[in-house]
């Protein structure tokens, strides 16, 4: 099971948000000096977002990014903000090895499947739902599509894994909802990476057991609920050709 800490970026500092909502920022410091405490304690993914480009449109963090890549030396990936053909050279171009299409996905298809073609294997699509409902604009609009079928659609056009979060799970610490990821392993036979919820051992085990490849790990590891070293001994193994 792949293990993702997760830095979320916002005005040059790494922060946490509960439920996405911007107001709601806990600062932790400087993002370098994280990517390379995870990566220090056997981290071979990390997974990055763009906070400012999300709710902003446009990305303050290309020169930070760039020299994220470089100290974490490893497999970046990077969401927020991710729009256009453009919004994903730019990223590829400094070394981000995959980038996560959100919203952009669910309201403009023709962008992952042109991605998908121009980087194959290097385009991921981030899912996050409210009681199985696909949720847009950071999480603000809940859509009338299944999450699982936006997953299938995306399926088609080459994206091979799926970054499901649950919205009333993130940053709560209550753990992920076991339910709807197993249903999403199920119903798309894609990668899925578990998100949102995060807060013990337990969690990990129980969404490997769920079938996903994969768990992004946030707030348990800032606050010390989850010892990453140990988790990545427990838990962690290859089974992601990202």
């Amino acid at each position: 099971m792949n293990l993702y800490p997760a830095i979320d970026l916002m005005e040059g500092k790494a922060v946490r948000l509960k439920q996405g909502k911007r107001g709601e920022a806990t600062v932790f410091g400087d993002p370098l000096e994280l990517a390379r405490k995870w990566r220090d304690l056997g981290a071979e993914y990390l997974h990055v977002v763009d906070l400012d480009a999300a709710f902003d449109g446009c990305t303050r963090e290309l020169e930070l990014l760039e020299k994220l890549v470089a100290e974490f030396d490893g497999c970046v990936e990077l969401g927020g903000g991710i729009r256009t053909e453009e919004d994903v050279r730019r990223r590829m171009d400094i070394g981000i090895s995959v980038c996560i299409i959100g919203s952009a996905a669910c309201e403009h298809p023709e962008l992952v499947a042109r991605a998908c073609a121009l980087y194959p294997d290097r385009i991921v699509v981030g899912i996050d739902a409210k009681d199985g409902m696909a949720a847009v604009h950071g999480w603000v609009d809940v859509t009338n599509r299944r999450a699982s079928d936006l997953a299938l659609e995306m399926k088609g056009y080459g994206v091979k894994r799926i970054i499901y979060t649950d919205v009333a799970r993130d940053g709560m610490m209550q753990g992920p909802n076991i339910g709807q990821v197993r249903d999403m392993v199920q119903k798309t036979g894609m990668l899925i990476t578990g998100s949102g919820g995060v807060s013990r051992m337990e969690d990990l085990t129980a969404l490997k057991e769920a079938g996903c490849e994969g768990a992004i790990l946030g707030r348990a590891l800032y606050e010390g609920a989850i010892d990453l070293k140990k988790a990545i001994e427990m838990l962690g193994g290859d089974n992601n050709e990202f």
